[in-house]
């Protein structure tokens, strides 16, 4: 019987020491798992470590010859009512507002009354889902050509980005013959010279458009083909490794 007890209790200590083992093997492999740095998180932390400043700039702070009026912030536009309820000054990235500013006295230095008009500057991604949500009925190709789709991010959402036009000294647009935030394609630079033709759009409105992009390719901002209005400070890609992305206000 004591032989019989003996062998059960050795087999028991051998079953405990190979249990510790296999538990000691997993561990060491879970351990080394976690080393193992993945391609991708290597490019996000490049990212992080490239990223300038994420601090965003008022532009009247730049210069205040630039004027301000905030269409979101009101219920003057396409959605009518107030997205921007704690954004009550336009800011860009600071690089990208000293830019704007030059651009302004470069304005000033062809018609010493007209002013630079904000309607949009940095917009936060929760802001621009609801303009995308907005617009629903319009199918997803027809509306990224006036809103970007919010998994995609707007180079507005960076700071980076600016809709406006130009003003006289008592703060009234020049027109440009189609009001901002037009879906309508009597906006698009694209067909300016067709609508023109058709007598859509006059000479004096063609003008004070060309103007316009005259004023903000002089820093190289570009504009796009569907809205008269919004100009970029660099590409998308370019935006998403130099500043901050703004989620919410």
């Amino acid at each position: 019987m004591k032989y019989f007890y003996f062998l059960l209790f050795s087999f028991l200590l051998l079953a405990c020491a190979s249990k510790d083992g296999i538990e000691s093997s997993k561990s060491q492999e879970n351990s080394s798992r976690k080393k193992v740095v993945s391609p991708t998180d290597t490019i996000k932390k490049v990212n992080r470590d490239y990223k300038v400043s994420g601090d965003l700039c008022d532009v009247q702070s730049v210069n205040s010859k630039i004027r301000i009026e905030l269409k979101y912030a009101t219920n003057d536009n396409f959605v009518k009512k107030v997205l921007y309820k704690k954004i009550d000054k336009a800011y860009l990235q600071k690089d990208v507002a000293i830019r704007l500013s030059k651009c302004q006295d470069y304005l000033t230095s062809l018609h010493p009354d007209l002013y630079l008009l904000v309607y949009d500057a940095v917009r936060p991604v929760s802001v621009q889902q609801i303009m995308w949500t907005s617009l629903d009925s319009i199918p997803v190709n027809k509306r990224v050509k006036f809103v970007s789709n919010p998994k995609n991010r707007s180079i507005h959402n960076y700071g980076a980005a600016v809709d406006l036009t130009i003003c006289n000294a008592a703060g009234i647009p020049l027109d440009m013959g189609a009001k901002y935030d037009e879906i309508d394609s009597i906006a698009y630079p694209s067909l300016e010279a067709l609508f023109l033709k058709r007598g859509l759009l006059s000479k004096e409105q063609v003008a004070n458009r060309v103007l316009l992009r005259k004023v903000m390719a002089s820093q190289k901002f570009t504009g796009i083909a569907s809205e008269w209005w919004h100009f970029n400070a660099c590409s998308r890609q370019s935006a998403a490794l130099k500043y901050q992305l703004m989620l919410e206000e």
